[in-house]
């Protein structure tokens, strides 16, 4: 017949630059997870194709970004045989700095997964004053924040230091270095363990936002 090869083969028709992203869009909405391969593999089913970095670039510079999916990862095992101190921050009114210092730990998410993050924040300031990450949940993460804490505040003798009931703040290495730094043991009590009103919260812990985009360098 005098018909090349490529004749009998199907190309995929041509679509706009609005159609495309209305395409990419739709997908995206419909599964908010999907990266750019498998919003690629999706339009190739809708035949269309698209080159896989003009798809990255679309959907970078239009927010259709993954929403990774949040899964949650305890941080407190109270579950231990460490010493327990008593509630002494629940009435406590700081009204200088170093008067009273709150430990926490949460976790951040980060391409590869996700790392731990200690924290403790001066309750007067709302600052934080002393932080660590690490990949391990262990009582080094929490000594390495109290540790940056010493070192940069110096606090005075007196000084009192609440958390929750986690293992990491009942070891022993971590009680050693509070006498050793005169800073007073305290930790929610038994019916709020679950609840400190002290903890740090979501607005305090958005200073360390950032953390997400450096930390995998930092732990290589």
């Amino acid at each position: 017949m005098g018909l090349s090869r490529s004749t009998f083969y199907d190309v995929p028709a041509p679509v706009g630059p609005d159609d495309l992203l209305v395409r990419i869009g739709a997908i995206c909405d419909e599964f908010e997870c999907y990266g750019y391969r498998r919003v690629g593999a999706a339009l190739r089913h809708q035949g269309v194709v698209v080159n896989s970095k003009k798809l990255r670039r679309l959907m970078r510079e239009h927010g259709l970004q993954p929403k990774r999916r949040r899964r949650y990862v305890g941080t407190t095992d109270s579950n231990h045989a460490g010493l327990i101190f008593p509630d002494l921050a629940k009435n406590v009114l700081p009204d200088r700095p170093n008067q009273l210092w709150v430990a926490d730990l949460t976790y951040v998410a980060i391409p590869g997964g996700f790392v731990y993050l200690a924290a403790i924040l001066d309750a007067w300031s709302r600052k934080v004053v002393g932080y660590a990450i690490s990949r391990s949940m262990d009582a080094r993460i929490a000594v390495a924040a109290l540790k940056a804490a010493i070192q940069g505040r110096e606090p005075v003798r007196g000084c009192i230091h609440h958390s929750d009931r986690g293992s990491q703040y009942a070891s022993d290495s971590y009680r050693a270095l509070l006498i050793a730094h005169g800073l007073v043991g305290s930790m929610v009590s038994a019916r709020s363990t679950a609840c400190n009103v002290r903890a740090l919260t979501g607005d305090d812990w958005t200073a360390f936002s950032g953390f997400a985009d450096g930390t995998e360098e930092w732990l290589r």
